[in-house]
């Protein structure tokens, strides 16, 4: 499956949960969780030394979140990333984004050996979603 075929099928998805949320709203972390929030997607915070983001419960790690998680968008260093992966794996999330800079190799095949399906190396999500968003606008609009 090519890069876009797997971002549209990503993005079609409903429950997001995002490892590296920040409560910074000048980092990724915070950026992410609130673009995916306002683009009309379930998302869950997670992030073990925060109890909330502005007034949104966050999970101490994915294993806390409740029901069932359709991808996980990780803004963690790669070392956490990897540990992620093994949650995600024992979890059957079906898919995960690393946003650039929390990807590596070793996550990504952590991921792959429990045959999570990636989006890794680019491009951010938070593009892919406002590139969409304009398409869709465009789409209706008759352009």
């Amino acid at each position: 499956m090519s890069t876009r075929a797997m971002i549209e099928e990503i993005l079609d998805q409903k429950r997001f949960a995002v490892t590296g949320v920040s409560r910074d709203p000048t980092k990724f972390g915070y950026k992410v969780f609130k673009t995916l929030k306002s683009s009309g997607y379930t998302a869950y915070a997670v992030n073990p030394d925060a109890d909330d983001i502005d007034g949104d419960p966050c999970y101490p790690s994915l294993d806390n979140v409740p029901g069932k998680i359709d991808c996980v968008v990780t803004v963690t260093a790669p070392a956490v990333t990897e540990e992620t992966m093994l949650t995600a794996g024992h979890l059957k999330i079906p898919y995960v984004w690393m946003q650039p800079g929390s990807d590596s190799t070793a996550a990504f095949n952590k991921a792959r050996s429990f045959s999570i399906q990636i989006v890794s190396g680019g491009p951010c999500i938070m593009a892919s979603i406002h590139e969409r968003q304009a398409r869709l606008a465009a789409q209706r609009s008759g352009s």
